[in-house]
């Protein structure tokens, strides 16, 4: 014995509630055990209540009362196959197990003759949407029928309602439909989210095959456009019907299709058909196919938002998943190898000029790795002295050196379990880097003034700006430890390499400054764009940073204008149809004819050059390679 409520209609459609031994009582207060949302049910309703063995219904003085098979009941012992009506809602009471080899759901009966060979139904003239008609088709059914038919539904609810795929509840609602009516194959076709437009298909027919076969464009836009349920008992007969292609080379004899619609928004359709001579459906397959994509289009529509929102999350964490900004293809490219690279433990040597995002490429790493709710530890190697380094990396016990008063752990034991990332690696002196070695070889350390080694668990991530086989063989930098860094490589493009990515950069970065200043921006003129495009950009996506940041700070005007850019832009030659102003243009100009006469007075040297113009030999040399100048040869 199992005894269980089930609901047939109602808000709860499709849902089962057991019955055990303790009393379940029903209304629309949350204080209940079966809480129903409808407002044509009581606060406190009835009880379901066992008692000598058996279930009794009783009425708690509801407003409109209970009601058993049709009759209002004030107290009623439950027998199996009761329909209790509550409000809007119909359950079904049940006492025995489903049986797994039941067979077909309802017996294939011969059709019913129909005055008319095509009937449309709408959802709300069905039979099984208005508990009070089911009731009146129980008590005048003769074969049983409207009974098979509530069976049929309650499979259907509980075998739809633990499915979390399209593709398995479209293949379990396909074959629950061949086993309700007597149709030769079926179809369920799923519009697109965004258009509406017929996009999914999923067949099967009673052989078991899965091969998508066509439907009439003509029906499936009738019923979709119209939300109506289409019973054509006689194809041949139907005018509008028998002239459709796929329908007529198909030798289709009868067919039913069926809206599937959630919250007035339409998903699909449900189309069975037959090509048995003779072989006809009739109203009341009609009406159970609409109760059963009834029950469907709920199921269909929660498991398609779970989808839709487990997709989305993907491409937010994909979209997301590191701060970098460029479209261009060649960070397209370094993208895809992060991501490679992320899901492994290996050692990454990032290699490029400063400037360049290597912190951040680091970082994007670590977010997409295994590791990723685990430390990042960032150590930057050219800022600290060997002793000082040495112990920010390791640690160090208490009198290890002057000044240790305690015992401190090294950031290689603070990234336990998650990333370090070491930072102008190739600024590390050369004893120190003996110490890396052995720690990357052993993955483990000592603290400074300790013997006692420490195990830890660690992905390392190295940067650097210098060219570390160079210095390997220039005896700077250890060999053994260049290979053992040099384990996976990347190399981030410098910004002149994709200067097509320069106008998002310097958006992305005004949006930024903007909001942390609270000074509103609308952008950059184009003669500011175009001044940004121009440029070489030496100190790569830091030094464009920078520039943005003190347009945005200079700048009096909503939109950032040339003359709000550092001298060092502006001085870069204006390429083919760039558009300046005149005054830059100017003094351009100026600015050239000056470093001439200066240069012609030095001779062509640029330290003497610098000393007339009053002038850093550094800046000079920028100035005149900024300008596009030539320099002829001393002597």
């Amino acid at each position: 014995m199992n005894p269980r409520l089930v609901c047939l209609s109602g808000p709860l459609a499709g849902q089962t509630f057991p019955l055990d031994g303790e009393a379940l009582p029903v209304g629309r207060h949350s204080a209940n055990r079966l809480q129903l949302p409808d407002l044509g049910v009581s606060r406190q309703h009835c009880v379901l209540e066992p008692a000598a063995g058996r279930f009794r219904l009783r009425d708690l003085g509801s407003r409109r009362g209970s009601f058993v098979n049709g009759l209002p009941v004030q107290e009623r012992f439950l027998e199996e196959g009761d329909l209790v009506t509550l409000g809007d809602s119909l359950f079904l009471f049940q006492l025995r197990e489903e049986s797994s080899a039941s067979g077909p759901a309802i017996l294939l009966e011969a059709a019913i003759p129909t005055a008319e060979t095509t009937i449309h139904l709408s959802s709300e003239n069905a039979l099984y949407s208005r508990p009070q008609e089911i009731l009146a088709a129980l008590a005048s059914d003769r074969g049983g029928r409207t009974a098979r038919d509530l069976h049929t539904l309650l499979q259907v609810g509980t075998a739809l309602q633990s499915l979390r795929s399209t593709a398995a509840l479209a293949r379990r609602l396909l074959e629950l439909a061949l086993a309700a009516v007597p149709a030769e194959r079926a179809t369920l076709l799923l519009a697109d989210r965004g258009t509406g437009e017929l996009a999914d298909a999923f067949a099967l027919d009673r052989h078991g095959a899965t091969d998508p076969f066509p439907v009439s464009r003509t029906l499936a836009g009738k019923v979709l456009g119209e939300r109506l349920s289409v019973l054509a008992a006689d194809v041949l007969a139907e005018p509008d019907l028998a002239g459709a292609a796929s329908l007529k080379s198909d030798l289709v004899q009868s067919l039913l299709a069926v809206p599937l619609s959630h919250l007035d928004r339409p998903l699909g359709l449900l189309y069975l058909d037959t090509r048995e001579p003779g072989a006809r459906f009739d109203e009341g397959h009609l009406q159970l196919v609409t109760a059963v994509a009834g029950i469907a289009a709920a199921a269909l529509a929660n498991v398609r938002r779970l989808e839709w929102l487990e997709e989305e999350n993907r491409r937010l964490a994909a979209g997301f998943a590191h701060d970098m900004v460029g479209e261009s293809p060649r960070m397209r490219e370094v993208y895809r190898l992060l991501n490679r690279v992320a899901a492994t433990d290996s050692t990454v040597l990032l290699l490029g000029e400063s400037g360049t995002g290597k912190e951040l490429a680091a970082q994007a790493i670590h977010r997409a790795s295994p590791r990723a709710q685990r430390p990042f530890v960032a150590v930057n190697c050219a800022t600290l002295s060997e002793t000082l380094l040495e112990s920010e990396l390791f640690g160090h016990e208490r009198g290890a050196f002057t000044g240790a008063v305690s015992r401190k752990a090294g950031k290689v034991e603070v990234a336990d379990t998650g990333t370090l990332f070491l930072d102008e690696i190739g600024e590390i002196p050369l004893p120190l880097q003996a110490k890396l070695l052995r720690f990357l070889q052993e993955r483990e350390c000592e603290r400074l003034g300790s013997t006692r080694p420490v195990k830890v668990d660690v992905r390392v991530v190295a940067a650097t700006n210098r060219d570390l086989e160079r210095a390997a063989r220039a005896g700077s930098f250890r060999e053994d430890l260049y290979y053992r860094l040099n384990v996976i490589t990347l190399h981030l493009p410098p910004l002149r390499e994709r200067r097509e990515d320069v106008p998002l950069l310097a958006s992305h970065f005004a949006a930024q400054t903007s909001r942390r200043l609270g000074r509103p921006i609308a952008g950059f003129t184009p003669e500011a764009r175009a001044c940004l495009l121009r440029y070489d950009w030496p100190g790569n996506v830091r030094e464009l940073a920078n520039a943005v940041e003190r347009a945005i700070v200079l700048g009096e005007d909503d939109l950032i204008r040339p003359e709000d850019l550092p001298e060092a832009v502006l001085e870069a030659g204006a390429g083919p149809g760039a558009a300046v102003t005149r005054y830059h243009e100017t003094l351009n100009e100026t600015k050239k004819r000056l470093i001439l006469a200066a240069l012609a007075e030095a001779g062509g040297n640029v330290t003497k050059a610098g000393a007339l113009l009053g002038l850093h030999p550094n800046y000079l040399h920028r100035l005149i390679s900024n300008l596009g100048l030539r320099v002829s040869p001393i002597g």
